[in-house]
């Protein structure tokens, strides 16, 4: 079972919850911050703050109402099955686990309450750092909000895992959906009154290419201006290894870092944050599999 860590997230009185889960552990912090890193490049799962980052002005977006589009409850509903390709926190509702991304939930939607933002990007600076598992399990903690509407896209076209992690199939490519060639009922499903995701069932080479059609955004703006979900998180790529969140930003209105304990280095991060600042604010850095000697201990 893995240790998760969850620490000073936007209160001031920095109250600690610790959580065990599947690998040594997870810190999160969220808040449109700027971190500061020593000059040693192993990363050693502690990180300190100060000045918050300049926060983008809010974009000003006119939402157009497509008639012919489904609604929230016109979504067909697809089950999730038992045999997903990583732990699922719903499966455990008693766990530490589970109120260590409760806690993470909380606090996004305060943040993004407070500021009117709906697009939320998960990454990570590697592959292999949990991004999808975190993505995952935010987006199944968001759903149990009463009334609350989450939508949960795959946007990680080079290698799609939301339908493995739910164990379901994937309607189609999501290529076809952001082109126009689908429509949102044929490519979207509800999993419960309150998620729906966005999957797909190919890999995508030229994914930045189709992150930057400006098809792509007419067809979030139908999507958001259709469903009116409360927040939608995209599943994307690692930043260092393509343009493809780059290649999006225009679309975003913060991101999630998920950074590795035991592979992500102090540059990877100071890359991340040089690649955002001035353009979309930096929320928070989770951090997966933290080392358990920079995790607190409790009597």
């Amino acid at each position: 079972m893995k240790d998760l860590y969850a620490s000073d997230a936007l209160g001031a009185d920095n109250s600690d919850v610790l959580a065990t889960f599947g690998g040594p552990g997870m810190r999160h912090s969220i808040r449109p911050r700027r971190t500061v890193m020593d000059n040693e490049d192993e990363f050693d799962g502690d990180l300190s703050f100060e000045e918050p980052l300049p926060v983008a002005a809010p974009k000003i977006t006119q939402y157009v109402s497509d008639d012919r589009a489904p609604r929230w409850q016109d979504l067909p509903i697809a089950t999730p099955g038992p045999g997903g390709d990583m732990p699922l926190v719903d499966d455990h509702r008693n766990s530490a686990a589970a109120r260590a991304f409760d806690l993470l939930r909380t606090r996004l939607r305060q943040t993004i309450l407070e500021h009117g933002w709906v697009n939320i990007a998960v990454t990570a600076p590697t592959s292999g750092c949990g991004n999808t598992f975190s993505a995952t399990n935010l987006a199944l903690s968001l759903s149990r909000v009463p009334g609350s509407r989450t939508v949960l896209m795959d946007m990680n076209m080079r290698n799609p895992g939301l339908a493995r992690a739910f164990d379901t199939d994937a309607p189609g490519a999501m290529s076809d959906l952001l082109a126009g060639r689908t429509s949102l009922g044929q490519q979207m499903v509800r999993v419960s009154d309150t998620l729906a995701l966005g999957l797909n069932d190919q890999p995508e080479v030229n994914a930045a290419e189709i992150l930057q059609d400006s098809a792509t955004a007419e067809t979030l703006l139908r999507m958001r201006a259709t469903l009116q979900p409360e927040i939608v998180l995209y599943d994307m790529p690692p930043m260092l290894e393509h343009d493809d969140l780059s290649a999006f930003l225009p679309q975003l209105d913060g991101v999630l870092l998920i950074s590795d304990g035991s592979q992500t280095m102090a540059r990877h991060l100071r890359e991340c944050e040089r690649m955002l600042e001035g353009q979309v604010p930096l929320l928070g850095i989770v951090l997966n599999r933290a080392r358990s000697s920079s995790l607190p201990k409790y009597a």
